[in-house]
């Protein structure tokens, strides 16, 4: 599989930058959006059109967050991305998905760029980074499976894609830049790695933008094509706070600093508060601002038996602020379905807190 793979021509995006205004999207993980260091692959790109289109006013929204996925994604798109009118979009989540079931992350892919894709405004492009799990497949000159299917997709809807970590591999291989300047850990790429992924964008973007610009660039508009799969989650939307009813001492309040994506959390520390909110759907979901300091909760769904939640805090969790999802269901019976829910400690050693902040309620439909 070719490093670049040219699909859209981007004349929405060339028309864009000869009007003189362009807005660029970026979603994804921490590799596109540590916003720590200001040193990922997004950084270049963006300057580089900053350098290359003087004349024109560069906007950026950098709406990626680490230790999220697609999923989480599908239900951000309109906040983070459609509202802010974005032009041109990069989708980076062939690593973060990884581990997601193939059926899930089909559908919350497809549903995402259908969600990008409805107005006719935005064109995307897909990027494709690396991590350790990639290994195998990519030493014997195969495509891994998360990268796979994002083709498919591309395929289905035009869109061009490029695999930056291929890129960064065969710098490797050439001796232009070692293993421990790429990627120390695996998956964090350094200053070098970053740069690495960033220039390979951007020879994507000298082809398509600077050889193409003087060209004749009529917009045309298509329409969105059938879908892959019928089961996508172009529908997913959110349900907002005011419908949920609560039982002990709950509070809304404004996120906190290290929860820039999230406009307020729905937050107790009590065990044995109590929520429950009706919705009409095929699926429901719930994204905290999770840590160390995270209660567990058990719940029930439509009267069924209740369950009680486990999940892992890992070495690098901090004590909040990590966006992270949960899944009641997604295949249910389209229609009206209840949940109840109850805040609890969980009895885990690595459980240091009761903090419980509902940052998003995901609904599919």
């Amino acid at each position: 599989m070719e490093t670049i793979q040219v699909r859209n021509r981007l004349t929405h995006v060339r028309s864009k930058l000869q009007k003189g205004k362009l807005t660029l999207g970026f979603i994804g993980g921490s590799i596109t959006g540590d916003s720590r260091v200001m040193a990922n692959w997004p950084e270049p790109v963006a300057r580089w059109f900053v350098e290359t289109f003087p004349h024109a006013r560069i906007t950026v929204e950098n709406a990626a967050i680490g230790a999220t996925g697609s999923d989480l994604a599908v239900f951000r798109a309109q906040r983070d991305l459609i509202n802010h009118q974005c032009d041109l979009i990069f989708i980076e989540f062939a690593v973060n998905d990884y581990n997601t079931p193939t059926e899930q992350r089909m559908r919350a892919r497809e549903g995402l760029i259908r969600k990008l894709l409805a107005d006719g405004r935005s064109e995307l492009v897909f990027i494709y980074t690396y991590s350790q799990r990639m290994y195998e497949d990519m030493s014997q000159g195969k495509v891994p499976p998360s990268i796979a299917e994002f083709e498919e997709l591309a395929e289905h809807y035009d869109i061009s894609t490029v695999w930056v970590g291929q890129h960064a591999w065969q710098e490797v291989k050439r001796g232009r830049m070692t293993w421990d300047e790429w990627l120390p850990d695996g998956l964090h790429p350094k200053h070098r790695g970053s740069l690495s992924y960033g220039q390979c964008v951007i020879a994507y973007l000298e082809k398509e933008l600077l050889t193409a610009l003087d060209e004749a660039s009529d917009v045309i508009d298509k329409p969105l094509p059938t879908p892959l799969n019928r089961h996508h989650w172009g529908q997913a939307d959110t349900l907002s706070f005011d419908e949920v009813q609560l039982e002990g001492p709950w509070m809304t309040r404004r996120a906190a600093p290290q929860m820039p994506w999230v406009d307020q959390i729905l937050s107790t520390s009590a065990i044995g508060a109590k929520l429950s909110f009706s919705f009409t759907g095929k699926g429901v979901a719930l994204a905290f601002d999770f840590g160390k300091k995270s209660a567990e909760f058990t719940y029930q769904l439509d009267g069924g038996p209740a369950i009680t939640t486990c999940r892992d805090r890992p070495d690098w969790c901090e004590d909040g602020g990590w966006f992270r999802i949960y899944w009641i269901a997604d295949d249910l019976e389209e229609g009206l379905h209840q949940i109840e829910l109850e805040v609890v400690h969980g009895n885990r050693e690595d459980c240091a807190g009761t903090n419980f902040h509902v940052a998003l309620i995901g609904i599919l439909k």
